[in-house]
């Protein structure tokens, strides 16, 4: 029975989830089909249903959804390992943090992707600059959810290590690094939502590159069913994300 309980109450958050879409879903083809929405604009979700199969097999899509989920994934790593670093930086150095944090807080909302044309004259109409700028657009999360894990940290916790005379090193992966995980991740998955916007926003600008050139292509042939069916490989991108971060975390913090 506590089996049985523990089951449902596992399934009920996606299968409310699911229930949700596929309700929304369905009254958006009513709006359509009432003429209360554009179809012109948003195409019915039964066309673009049907357009999925042709556009897999017309389009190479697991070529470009590879190569953007490539792309992302490696701004990912990049952000995670400079963004912990610099985080973790400006958090023991507490003069240092006090003068950049606001910068960094700043440029978290400045529109990077505008300065796709720069990137464009380093690195070349290439991979590589996806890559780069997704990485600086990305990077600001990252440092700030660290910073702000770390310095979470319970005080009692900290008092106890010194307790034990644990060194700065064993204080940082014994109490701190486990304490702040929870925001450290929050920060990466920002950060990856970050990095694919910026990853799809340039592939469309440029016409280069994976899924965002796609969409580019097929918004220009007016296929909106294909465009929009492309949008939603796109988000399946995130969804994998999402998925392996959640994995991770788990798995860092088996005891949670």
């Amino acid at each position: 029975m506590n089996g049985a309980r523990r089951l449902a109450a596992k399934l009920a958050p996606p299968v409310l989830g699911l229930t949700t879409l596929v309700l929304a879903i369905i009254l958006i083809q009513i709006l359509i089909e009432a003429g209360r929405i554009n179809r012109f604009v948003v195409p019915l979700p039964t066309q673009i249903a049907a357009s999925f199969g042709r556009v897999i097999a017309e389009e190479n899509v697991l070529g470009r959804f590879l190569l953007t989920a490539g792309e992302a994934l490696a701004a990912g790593v990049l952000l995670t390992v400079v963004g912990i670093g610099l985080g973790v930086l400006l958090y023991r150095f507490r003069l240092l943090r006090l003068a950049c944090e606001t910068w960094v807080a700043a440029l978290a909302s400045a529109p990077l992707v505008l300065m796709y044309p720069l990137f464009l004259v380093i690195f070349g109409r290439s991979a590589l600059t996806m890559v780069m700028i997704g990485f600086v657009a990305a990077l600001p999360p990252v440092i700030l959810k660290t910073i702000e894990g770390l310095a979470g940290t319970r005080r009692v916790l900290i008092d106890v290590g010194r307790s034990f005379k644990l060194t700065q090193a064993q204080q940082f992966w014994k109490i701190l690094f486990p304490a702040a995980l929870p925001s450290m991740f929050v920060g990466i998955r920002l950060g990856l939502i970050f990095a694919l916007i910026n990853v799809v926003g340039v592939e469309f600008l440029i016409n280069f590159g994976g899924l965002g050139q796609l969409i580019n292509e097929l918004a220009e042939r007016y296929d909106l069913p294909g465009t929009y069916a492309a949008i939603c490989f796109v988000v399946l991108v995130s969804v994998c994300f999402f998925a392996v971060t959640g994995w991770i975390e788990r798995w860092l913090r088996p005891a949670d």
